[in-house]
């Protein structure tokens, strides 16, 4: 293999520059060169390809973002747009792709393996960390203590003015951000997709508490949750409970910006390493992850229909330390 490229598609997510560094200087590294598609998919159909080189990605491995810039394409979702898009990589000899984002972009590369053969390793870069065959994606940490970084604020105010706060956080359809951030931030209760956390019992839970004697409360709601948003979750409250201060805050998308992490440079530069070489060994059509510490390769047809279940003894954790 002479030639790649790589891309990075969907959301953006902290850490992604970290992974780009690392795919151009070990393709330099093994004397491959390596070719950056801005803007994801629609950019490799209208060709926004050019080469880079080791200088290129200096002084980036900080940065959030994603130099490479990030774009939703509908044009490949047609075969048209994917012909186009394979055309554009046939013009500078592109053997092989290291795709960077979630499963839209692997579920993208899957069937562009299946339509032209051409051989695609992808990273995890989502801060929603919900894809099989990995334990962690590059950028969930750094949205996890961004998010709580906020919650710890809020926690001053709630206290200050005796208010209960609902507080959502990202996450799509998992619960994985929302989880971290209710233990560590101290909550009381945890609304995420993977359980059925009625209204009934968040007032049961507040009123409990109010009881007690307890004034502030913090209830994190991930954005998929069944029972709506923060608001619609808040306001259902307040009609049971309107002796209650209720207030809301939507961290929305503060939590994909910032500085990442060490822990998701770390995991981006790995991840990176690692998508070149499986290149390099053969591998194809594969997403590279970490499990249990160790590297792992998966297909992408499996991270893109495997569901990846939330560890059940950490929702019981929030139920014991909210009491």
């Amino acid at each position: 293999m002479k030639k790649i490229g790589v891309f990075t598609s969907g959301g953006d997510a902290p850490g992604m520059n970290a992974c780009i560094r690392a795919i151009v200087r070990t393709a330099v590294y093994h004397g491959i060169e390596v070719y950056g598609i801005r803007r994801g998919y629609n950019g490799m159909i209208k060709g926004e390809i050019s080469k880079l080189e080791s200088y290129s990605v200096s002084n980036i491995i900080q940065k959030g973002g994603t130099i490479l810039r990030s774009a939703r394409s509908k044009d490949f979702m047609t075969k048209e747009g994917r012909k186009t898009a394979y055309e554009q990589l046939q013009k500078l000899g592109i053997e092989g792709l290291v795709a960077i984002g979630g499963d839209g972009t692997f579920t993208g590369a899957n069937i562009f393996f299946e339509e032209y053969g051409l051989p695609t390793i992808g990273a995890p870069g989502t801060i929603d960390n919900d894809l099989y065959g990995t334990d962690y994606t590059i950028g969930y940490d750094t949205a996890v203590n961004t998010a709580l970084d906020a919650i710890d604020k809020i926690r001053d105010t709630a206290d200050s003015h005796d208010r209960v706060f609902f507080i959502e956080v990202m996450g799509r359809d998992s619960g994985y951000i929302a989880i971290p951030c209710a233990i560590g931030g101290g909550a009381e209760i945890v609304m995420i997709p993977e359980t059925d956390t009625s209204i009934d019992y968040v007032v049961d839970t507040l009123r409990t508490g109010w009881s007690r004697s307890k004034t502030s409360f913090i209830v994190i709601v991930a954005e998929g949750d069944a029972e709506g948003s923060a608001t619609d979750v808040a306001s259902k409250v307040q009609e049971a409970l309107p002796h209650m201060d209720a207030r809301v805050t939507i961290l929305g998308h503060v939590q994909r910006g910032g500085s990442p992490t060490a822990a998701d440079r770390m995991l981006a530069s790995q991840l990176g390493i690692a998508c070149v070489e499986g290149l390099i060994s053969g591998r194809q059509n594969e997403m590279a992850g970490i499990i249990d510490g160790k590297l792992t390769y998966t297909p992408f047809i499996d991270t893109i229909t495997k569901d990846k279940p939330i560890n059940p003894e950490f929702i019981n954790m929030v139920n014991i330390l909210s009491v």
